[in-house]
């Protein structure tokens, strides 16, 4: 049995939980998120316990990883409908940052031009200062999804530490060139 997915998901007082077939929406007061779950794995609602619970139908090695996954994403919707997910994302460089205007991430990092990416629904964008990101929203997914975007485009250079990492993120520093010194 998997360790994870034997886990029953408790649901909070603020949360609702429906399921529907293989259709489970899971409401809090953060938002509502929605998910389809295999038809390899059960999803069952013990109102008792008040509590999500995860069985699979047969232990082949497929069910077997569905299982653990099903279960882990129902506590990661439980805990975004309640708390809710965040990712700081920071640009280190000389004249970099990050503007907002709209729906729109402008980034100026080191390029010609300033890199524009539009903000998916579901994500919130904040910008205390130009050099620190910090993207919010009830999805796990799609918040971390769109971090690795906005990061992406100007990774962190191992050589002189610019560019963009996550918070929390230690970029290894590498050494430059060694020069011989002397005749060749």
């Amino acid at each position: 049995m998997s360790r994870i997915g034997k886990q029953p998901v408790p649901l909070p007082d603020n949360v609702q939980a429906k399921i529907a077939k293989r259709q489970i929406t899971v409401s809090g007061p953060k938002g509502t998120l929605n998910f389809e779950h295999h038809p390899q794995v059960t999803v069952k609602l013990d109102q008792d316990t008040k509590a999500l619970l995860v069985t699979r139908r047969s232990d082949s090695k497929f069910s077997r990883s569905l299982h653990g996954l099903t279960r882990a994403l129902l506590a990661n919707m439980v805990a975004g409908v309640t708390k809710g997910f965040e990712r700081v994302v920071l640009i280190e460089g000389i004249g970099y940052g990050a503007v907002l205007q709209g729906r729109n991430l402008v980034l100026n990092v080191g390029f010609a031009r300033p890199a524009t990416l539009q903000i998916p629904d579901g994500v919130q964008v904040e910008l205390p200062s130009p050099q620190r990101v910090i993207f919010s929203g009830v999805d796990k997914q799609i918040v971390n999804d769109f971090a690795a975007q906005v990061r992406l485009v100007r990774r962190a250079d191992p050589y002189h530490q610019k560019g963009m990492r996550y918070e929390g993120e230690v970029v290894r520093r590498k050494v430059g060139k060694a020069f011989a010194s002397g005749p060749v």
